[in-house]
């Protein structure tokens, strides 16, 4: 295999997001100069890593990004390959992802407003009991923690990603994965909520699972809209 063209990467950002970045960058420039081409397999992980000056958790965060994109496959027995796409398909489409790595946030927040519309909607319909209950628990946790006036992003996270799952659509529950991390942390960091603020978030939420509960579609989704003007108004801002 074609690989005299790994460099160690110098110095790591501290960032999680652009040290996957600078892995990407060095995978596309390594398909870029031929070092790589489509159908070759990866290097083993180890090896990739230790030639990059990266660990093996970062490696695969990275890579497991480009075969989210459909540019890696991995084979049962033959390990990870590069899609067979053509090098100026691959060379685009990874320049695409590496833009995609920071999105402004405005873009990030119509995106997700667009996609837990449709999810809520698709919930109301399709939601199982199990699903229900789940997006229940996930209310509790957060209302638990709000009350309180305690951090509750990870709670507020899974509240809204349980939403996505009773949609019962891999393709929307996906993209959620993506987007609503970043843009609820960013919310948060940057906005200083009151007490007062929590126990009408609470309200909202509750407001969406009864919804999804009586299977009521139109209803579901304007109660996701009464949830975000707050969002619409930071957005607006930004």
């Amino acid at each position: 295999m074609k690989l005299n063209g790994l460099e160690k990467i110098e110095k790591l950002p501290e960032d999680k997001e652009n040290v996957e970045e600078v892995i990407i960058s060095k995978i596309r420039e390594l398909i870029v100069s031929k070092h790589l081409e489509p159908g070759d397999r990866l290097p083993a992980e180890r090896d990739l890593a230790e030639r990059f000056g990266v660990s093996r958790n970062q490696l695969r965060q990275a890579i497991q990004k480009l075969e989210f994109y459909g540019l890696v496959k991995k084979y049962p027995q033959s390990g990870t390959r590069i899609s067979n796409i053509g090098v100026t398909a691959l060379n685009g489409m990874m320049s695409d992802i590496l833009q995609l790595q920071n999105p402004d946030f405005k873009s990030l927040v119509e995106t997700r407003i667009i996609l837990e519309k449709n999810a809520v909607r698709l919930a109301a319909t399709r939601r199982t009991e199990s699903q229900i209950h789940q997006i229940k628990k996930a209310h509790e946790a957060y209302s638990e923690k709000a009350i309180q006036g305690l951090d509750a992003i990870e709670e507020d996270l899974m509240f809204h990603i349980k939403l996505a799952e009773a949609s019962n659509n891999s393709v929307i529950n996906s993209l959620m994965l993506i987007i609503t991390p970043e843009i609820i942390a960013h919310f948060v960091k940057n906005k200083i909520c009151d007490k007062e603020e929590n126990f009408l978030l609470i309200k909202e939420h509750q407001a969406i699972v009864d919804a999804i509960e009586e299977k009521n579609a139109d209803k579901a989704v304007a109660s996701l809209n009464d949830h975000f003007k707050e969002l619409y108004k930071y957005c607006n801002k930004q």
